[in-house]
């Protein structure tokens, strides 16, 4: 019985296997027909299983074990694979019905935004983006796509900044690059830097032979490696010791040490702008040599000789124009001396005449700068070619030393020992001081007063040297004896009250002491 059962499945083993066989292969499996090769799909008195499928799609597997593709989706994971590719329908059987125009891509993981929600399938899935051979070459598939950004559009970069296109660009456009964070580079942006194009910094933009731009910047330790320098190295790489990134007008003075230069500042120099000196280009040479290469010449050439200014710094030092530095001892070798009081007084006591200084050819005589006091009231006689040095000296004008007796007028007592400005001041205008001399006479009474009242006065003038000397008013040299009255007798002893009695008037009380009638009834009744 068993060895015609055999037999018969010898002969007869198409009759079996259409017994067996639900139906045809589709042309997919089509290789797979032949009763040796149920168990490449089917597991021996069990359905068809998921691994047997994942074990022959190899692509399918790993897609769904990374978790990425419409088969990892939510809607597929937990399926049956002949759930949806069942088979044994035929030749003609298609195992997969799917519709490009209805699919919606974001079961695959990969929404379509932005510029891709705008491209044809078939733009990115196409045998030419698919780098798998295998899955290459079966044509029509929507597998095998890479979803670097690469697959489908060239590296503008040429691979200078990575693979990670996402980082810096969205789906709405290549540029601008919204994601880019130029903070998160080695070069962080600040003040004037974030202002700048981009084409300002990377000018690298030419395009190389393949048509992409570089944007990897090679140098930029250095502002150098960007900016010209402007000092042609006169002050070495570290720019940030004088500028910022605010603005390169904002020097930061601290940090530039000008005495690297060939004109070292101090003194005032160290507060001036540097526009004030430099008014073009930075590295323009700024002449230096003279003071009057940056200012103007202050005394208007008074010290030019044969065509060339004496220097400045004769007379000023850079802590300040004022005062001068000029010396005594320099001055001493000019032709008029500073001594005495002079060499109390400021210069512009002298040199400053009106709003302008005035130091070359200048007059020395005293009257130059002088006021003559004395104005008409000194005659060519003591005043010769108008020099003061007749009567005063450099040291003080009250020491004069005048011979009085040159006059006609001796001073002798207590004359000698009297201020001059006692008896040459005119006492009638205290508030306004004139001196005189000329029209001073010698009168007794033009400097005292006269307490007789007139009683003595010949001719429009008092001579007291009768009865008074020049040491003392009193006691009086006066002699009795010489009057026209001598003292005799008794008189000799008489009170000099019991004769001259004191007068009074609405002038003033005197003494009487000139008597118009000396005739004894006089006094003796």
């Amino acid at each position: 019985m068993l060895r015609s059962l055999s037999a018969l499945l010898f002969l007869f083993p198409a009759l079996l296997y259409s017994q067996i066989s639900p139906g045809d292969l589709s042309k997919a499996h089509s290789k797979l027909e032949g009763l040796s090769n149920c168990t490449k799909c089917h597991v021996l008195g069990e359905k068809v299983t998921n691994q047997k499928c994942l074990d022959c799609h190899s692509e399918i597997r790993t897609l769904i074990n990374n978790g990425r593709g419409y088969h990892a989706s939510s809607d597929v994971r937990n399926k049956e694979c002949f759930a949806c590719h069942s088979e044994h329908h035929g030749l003609g059987f298609k195992l997969i019905k799917f519709d490009p125009g209805a699919f919606d891509h974001n079961k695959t993981g990969y929404p379509l935004t932005g510029k891709h929600s705008e491209v044809k399938c078939q733009d990115c899935h196409n045998s030419g983006k698919i780098t798998d051979s295998k899955i290459k070459s079966r044509g029509g598939t929507y597998l095998g796509l890479s979803r670097n950004c690469s697959t489908c559009h060239s590296d503008k970069h040429n691979k200078t900044l990575g693979s990670d296109c996402a980082a810096c660009h969205t789906t709405e456009g290549f540029s601008p690059a919204k994601l880019f964070n130029h903070d998160k580079t080695s070069f962080r942006l600040r003040d004037s830097h974030i202002r700048v194009e981009c084409t300002g910094c990377h000018k690298n933009f030419a395009t190389t032979n393949d048509g992409h731009l570089i944007f990897s910047i090679a140098k930029f330790a250095s502002c150098s490696d960007c900016h010209n320098d402007v000092h042609e190295g006169k002050f070495g790489l570290n720019c940030s010791n004088c500028h910022n990134t605010v603005s390169f007008k904002s020097v930061s003075l601290s940090g530039f040490d000008h005495n690297r230069t060939k004109f070292p500042l101090v003194g005032s120099h160290t507060k001036v702008e540097c526009s004030s000196c430099h008014k073009g280009s930075m590295t323009s040479s700024v002449k230096h040599t003279y003071c009057t290469d940056c200012h103007s010449d202050f005394h208007k050439g008074q010290f030019v000789k044969e065509g060339t200014t004496r220097d400045c710094s004769e007379c000023h030092t850079p802590a300040s124009f004022s005062p001068s530095s000029y010396t005594i001892e320099s001055h001493n070798k000019l032709n008029f001396k500073l001594a005495g009081s002079h060499l109390s007084v400021p210069c512009i006591s002298c040199h400053l005449k009106g709003t302008e200084f005035h130091f070359a050819n200048l007059r020395r005589e005293c009257i130059d700068c002088h006021n003559n006091v004395h104005g008409e009231e000194l005659t060519g006689k003591f005043l010769p070619d108008g020099k003061c040095e007749s009567c005063h000296s450099v040291n003080g004008w009250m020491q004069v030393t005048f011979d009085h007796n040159t006059t006609g007028f001796k001073l002798v007592g207590r004359h000698s020992e009297i201020n001059c400005a006692a008896c040459h001041t005119d006492k009638n205008d205290p508030d306004n001081v004139r001196y005189q001399f000329a029209s001073l006479n010698s009168n007794c009474i033009n400097c005292h007063q006269d307490n007789h009242f007139g009683q003595f006065a010949a001719e429009g003038k008092s001579d007291c040297e009768k009865c008074h000397s020049f040491s003392f008013w009193k006691p009086a040299v006066f002699n009795h004896d010489n009057s026209r009255f001598p003292l005799t007798g008794a008189h000799k002893n008489a009170d000099c009250s019991k004769c001259h009695k004191s007068v009074v008037t609405q002038e003033g009380s005197f003494i009487k002491y000139k008597m118009e009638d000396i005739r004894c009834v006089t006094c003796h009744s």
